[in-house]
């Protein structure tokens, strides 16, 4: 067993939490208390790295949008490790931190969080706020070798997660701003930090894909608000789910998704960014993703329907791909 304590309560898996202020620690309970001690797993598990994948793949998307290629060459290898590092585990375990450190209240009715070092006890709320920051801290530094832009980057996005977690902002209880927040971050940011890794500038950035990847993020954002709509609404966060229900939240994210859709259809019809020769692939998949979407993430989505429907979704970003680079 990887925690050392003396205290009952956090072999039970409670942890010193002040019921007037939601998943942060009573002022009773001091940084690294004695009692608790985060075990370096613990700290890996809370960064999720199955999550890291995603950032790693939005930057690559920056680089083949700037480069028109797939592999990296040279320094550029060096380069997309770097980012991949700073956007991943870096990132990640700043963002998820502070979520874990507010969310305990409601963490803890969630099935699916059961196994959380916090719902468990390995690790208390007050270590995760000083967690999160270090891998803050930590981000912006080691992001400084890539230059300005990306370095202001990084530092925008950790001072953003803080905001989307923490009081008073706590953007993740405020419905629209958890949606917006979650979808720019990997739609956008993700791609964008990829392109400025590479050139050093956000010039001659392709936009249109930013609004596709933007749409197409948050319609798959949305059902797992719709997933975890019980535990947010008992512990008093307000989510777009909790706040619009889960039909009309599904039917916005549908209408992102038909969105999202939409606009990649009419870049290839008109040329912009995306290849005319992958119209007749847009008028079949198009129908494909939608009906996927309404059969299988309505009512309860699990995260198992929601990754098969984001798993589809590589089919049509693998064709332009494709379409788009000169070279591997």
């Amino acid at each position: 067993m990887s925690v050392l304590t003396t205290d009952r309560s956090a072999h039970r898996g409670r942890t010193n939490v002040d019921p007037r202020r939601p998943g942060t620690a009573r002022r009773d309970q001091r940084p690294w208390q004695a009692g608790v001690r985060a075990h370096p797993r613990d700290v890996l598990a809370m960064s999720r790295p199955r999550f890291w994948v995603t950032s790693v793949v939005a930057i690559q998307l920056g680089f083949v949008l700037e480069t028109r290629r797939i592999i990296p060459r040279g320094d550029e290898i060096v380069t997309m490790a770097h980012a991949a590092v700073v956007a991943g585990p870096l990132l990640w375990l700043a963002v998820l931190a502070f979520n874990d450190a507010c969310d305990l209240d409601s963490d803890r009715i969630n099935p699916r969080k059961a196994g959380s070092p916090l719902v468990q006890g390995r690790i208390t709320p007050r270590q995760a706020v000083w967690i999160g920051t270090a891998a803050s801290l930590l981000a912006v530094v080691v992001a400084i070798p890539m230059g300005e832009l990306f370095t202001i980057g990084v530092a925008g996005t950790v001072v953003l997660a803080w905001a989307y977690s923490m009081p008073p902002l706590r953007l993740k209880a405020r419905a629209g701003a958890d949606v917006v927040v979650n979808a720019a971050a990997v739609g956008v940011v993700g791609p964008l930090g990829g392109w400025v890794a590479v050139s050093g500038t956000t010039g001659g950035f392709p936009w249109p894909i930013a609004l596709i990847g933007l749409m197409a993020a948050a319609a798959l954002y949305l059902p797992t608000t719709m997933a975890d709509h019980d535990a947010d609404r008992a512990a008093g966060i307000r989510t777009t789910a909790v706040v619009l229900g889960r039909r009309a939240t599904f039917e916005l994210g549908f209408a992102l998704w038909a969105g999202s859709a939409s606009v990649a259809l009419v870049c290839a019809v008109a040329g912009v960014v995306v290849d005319p020769s992958l119209v007749q692939l847009h008028l079949v998949m198009a129908p494909v993703l939608l009906v996927l979407y309404r059969v299988a993430l309505r009512e309860r989505p699990s995260f198992t329907a929601i990754t098969i429907v984001a798993g589809a979704y590589l089919i049509p970003c693998a064709a332009f791909v494709v379409t788009y680079v000169d070279s591997i």
